[in-house]
């Protein structure tokens, strides 16, 4: 697996624009991004453009499986 070193700040972001985000970052189509995480290309398309939402722990998940790490801070 390829190593990405990217960062963004997800406030910055709706939803919608993160999956988008990371799915570009791993390459893959929409099919082949539902593929790999099992979900169908549809649900991926409706995710990306404000039909669905997705739940924390998918996301997370979803994450993982990328090698993505997910940090929280706290405002100051």
């Amino acid at each position: 697996m390829r190593v990405l070193n990217m960062k963004i700040k997800a406030n910055d972001y709706k939803a919608n624009e993160i999956m988008t985000i990371i799915r570009d970052w791993t390459t893959l189509s929409q099919h082949k991004f539902a593929e790999k995480i099992g979900r169908s290309r549809n649900g991926i398309n409706n995710i990306e453009n404000n039909r669905n939402r997705i739940f924390l722990n998918d996301f997370l998940d979803i994450c993982d499986k990328f090698g993505i790490t997910v940090t929280l801070e706290k405002h100051k």
